[in-house]
């Protein structure tokens, strides 16, 4: 789905390092680099990539406090001022003089999630495979054809709780991005096979195969009125810079859309006379 990743993880590596953000590359992941990295599945990309910088930017801030560039009293982590390029190349150039170690690798790891025993029900007391819970509500207005059962999302608003979001415009986008795909997935994506019964085709044969066949969202199935809230009250201890995973769990508050539609032929039906 795509998390921004690598745009969040410049904003982390510039706030860790203070420095400025154009001074910051993103590589792509490969095992050179972290020998044994964990997928970023379930959207805990951030999570897993964004805490590798904190014990470089602790080996410099000795340095930074003997060449005066813009280290707080008492030289605590994240009270620095942020550098100037210029700065940044004095305080890099003066760090590689004095032999200090330019590199750093992080590893993360989900707290808890290594002692999980599959044998035990998911109810037992120390069964705690996740870190923390990513919660959101949603509001939808359809108006649906019950004739020819064409409808359309005239409505959502949209709450999603994202911690203390690292890049807002980026979790918005994906907030939206997630809904209009779960959208789909609870209303018109739907994967038909060739059965048994059909002479002349093999059984299990994909029919949905196509844009024709199966349904996806495009950009006229956007709700003409659309608001997107990040819940502003949350800090979530368990992730970098208190923020929680965004990508795929927005995808069920699509749900709205589903229950919407049911609501609404509930509605029609109760106002429709039964025929005699």
């Amino acid at each position: 789905m795509g998390q921004g990743l690598h745009i969040k993880l410049v904003q982390i590596a510039a706030a860790a390092l203070r420095c400025p953000i154009g001074k910051i590359r993103v590589a792509d992941s490969a095992s050179d680099k972290v020998p044994n990295p964990s997928p970023t599945a379930a959207s805990v990309g951030s999570d897993i990539n964004g805490m590798a910088c904190e014990k470089l930017a602790a080996r410099l801030r000795p340095l930074r406090r003997s060449l005066g560039l813009g280290a707080a009293d008492g030289g605590q982590e994240g009270t620095e001022e942020e550098l100037s390029a210029s700065q940044w190349d004095k305080l890099i150039k003066a760090a590689y003089m004095q032999r200090v170690d330019l590199c750093a690798k992080g590893f993360y790891i989900t707290p808890n999630v290594a002692a999980y025993d599959w044998k035990l029900p998911k109810s037992a007391p120390q069964q705690n495979m996740y870190a923390y819970h990513t919660c959101g509500a949603a509001l939808a207005e359809v108006e649906l054809d019950c004739a020819t059962g064409e409808w359309s999302l005239r409505a959502a608003r949209l709450l999603m709780d994202v911690g203390m979001s690292l890049s807002p415009a980026i979790d918005v986008g994906q907030v939206e991005g997630a809904f209009i795909q779960g959208m789909g997935m609870f209303t018109t994506e739907e994967l038909h096979w060739v059965d048994g019964n059909t002479p002349g085709e093999r059984p299990g044969t994909l029919l949905s195969n196509n844009p024709h066949t199966y349904l996806v969202p495009g950009a006229l199935d956007v709700p003409e009125d659309w608001q997107v809230t990040l819940w502003p009250c949350s800090r979530n201890g368990a992730a970098v810079h208190n923020s929680k995973a965004v990508g795929e769990p927005p995808m069920y508050l699509s749900g709205a859309v589903f229950f919407a539609l049911k609501a609404a032929l509930r509605a029609a039906s109760a106002t429709t006379s039964a025929p005699g």
